[in-house]
């Protein structure tokens, strides 16, 4: 029987993985079956947490509940960052991900605050298939058009839109995803700017499908609403499982995303009953 944790930021939840002593038989099929809310734990993201790299303090994988691979996810950071951090009787933490190094760090009033890198910007860095404006995508569907686009470790997309309720999100999310612009699909975000730091948003995760919040989609929609004037380089981004405070810093460039995390519960399973 494997311990887990089942956590969650902002209702973003993971169950949560320790392989630092000894590695665990996870294969796509087992993470995916292990998401599933009906006949497994049930969560957005299975994370397995690795033994720390050189210049890191934990190694953090992602796994989607289609048992693909996720480069980048803050909500998951935060939340691994913690109990790195609750371990080792710390106030920051390096989590390293197969996109790169996170810095976190513990803020006033139990929450953390990860340093999520700067912005990738060129067509090529998302990626797109093929050269194109990644201020103004050439993409539309139904009522949405006009996204732009950035990589915050995974590649995403942000529509601005004038009314948040009026989308038929679950029916727009998956074509999105898929389009044939986005090589290896993407997180699509639908924004609407209340004022110059303040935003509502909704994401359709890449591999997950629509969130209670997703924090690197946040941070993509703080650098391309600030890249298209609509919000200065902070704002408050209220998602349907809550806040989080983003800043897309001046001087390096780099996107902080600051958020509580929870504990739910923890258990333990049989991997062997999960499939191959």
């Amino acid at each position: 029987m494997v311990p887990f944790r089942k956590m969650h930021g902002l209702g973003n939840d993971f169950v949560v993985l320790d392989a630092r002593g000894g590695p665990l038989p996870m294969t796509p099929a087992r993470a995916a079956a292990i998401a599933d809310r009906h006949r497994g734990v049930g969560c957005d993201q299975v994370i397995v947490m690795e033994p720390a790299p050189p210049g890191a303090d934990v190694f953090m994988r992602i796994l989607n509940p289609d048992g693909s691979e996720a480069g980048a996810c803050g909500n998951a950071t935060r939340c691994v960052a913690a109990l790195v951090a609750e371990e080792r009787g710390a106030d920051r933490v390096v989590v390293r991900t197969i996109s790169g190094d996170l810095p976190v760090e513990r803020r006033p009033g139990g929450l953390w605050r990860a340093d999520m890198g700067p912005p990738r910007l060129r067509w090529d860095d998302i990626p797109l298939a093929h050269k194109a404006d990644t201020l103004h995508l050439p993409l539309a569907l139904g009522p949405v058009a006009d996204a732009a686009a950035c990589s915050m470790g995974n590649p995403h997309a942000t529509f601005f839109v004038p009314d948040l309720d009026a989308l038929d999100i679950a029916s727009l999310g998956p074509a999105l995803e898929r389009h044939p612009l986005f090589p290896e699909r993407a997180n699509i975000g639908f924004a609407e700017v209340i004022a110059p730091d303040r935003m509502r948003l909704v994401i359709w995760e890449r591999g997950a499908g629509m969130t209670l919040a997703c924090g690197s989609g946040a941070c993509a929609a703080m650098v391309n609403a600030a890249r298209r004037g609509l919000t200065g380089r902070r704002a408050r981004i209220t998602m349907p499982g809550g806040d989080l405070e983003m800043e897309w810093r001046e001087d390096d460039g780099h996107v902080l995303m600051t958020g509580p995390v929870a504990t739910a519960f923890t258990g333990s399973l049989d991997l062997d009953g999960y499939g191959p």
